[in-house]
């Protein structure tokens, strides 16, 4: 049990995340991607005439298990894995942060950002609500979120998701190098 309440080391981890594109392909023809869930949930669930969601979402329930696995997988590991020493954070990231008002990094997210009493706040509504629209339009614009394009796309070899992964880290770069330092001082 001790082994799954630490991190595991990148070299593990990687093959492991890695090898689930092989099996995918091999076991079914199946893609991985998480964003694609969000559709067969909306095409389930809304009885709208939308022509975006009117398809066989049948045929993709195996995502919907895939991610209701996941929602389980993180509810367990939160619930009886989780140890509570605090997350380990570079002390060079930590350092950084605090020179920019984040203090509390209780849980796996800065707290003084991400917590329902931010929300609430100018701040707050920029990072979760402002932030998670863009991720979604960005996901949505790019056809896919990045474990699909990174893990699936470049894996078999496909070029659009090559320039969506490249497209992903350069804004991730941007945006914390240059946008999150006026953010933080919101």
């Amino acid at each position: 049990m001790d082994l799954l309440k630490h991190p595991w080391p990148w070299y593990v981890a990687g093959p492991l995340i890695g090898l689930i594109v092989p099996a995918l392909l091999l076991l079914g023809n199946k893609a991985f991607g998480i964003s694609s869930s969000l559709r067969h949930i909306c095409a389930a669930c809304v009885p709208a005439n939308i022509s975006f969601f009117k398809y066989d979402w049948r045929k993709e329930s195996w995502n919907l298990f895939f991610v209701a696995g996941i929602a389980l997988g993180g509810f367990i590991a939160v619930n009886y894995l989780s140890t509570p020493a605090p997350v380990a954070i570079n002390p060079a990231t930590t350092a950084l942060l605090q020179k920019q008002g984040i203090t509390n990094f209780s849980g796996l997210l800065p707290q003084d950002i991400f917590s329902f009493g931010q929300l609430l706040t100018l701040r707050g509504f920029v990072f979760m609500v402002i932030g998670g629209f863009l991720v979604g339009f960005g996901t949505r614009y790019a056809g896919g979120c990045t474990s699909g394009h990174a893990i699936m796309g470049i894996s078999s070899l496909q070029w659009p998701s090559l320039v969506a992964t490249c497209c992903f880290m350069a804004g991730g770069f941007v945006m914390v190098w240059f946008i999150l330092p006026y953010l933080l001082a919101l």
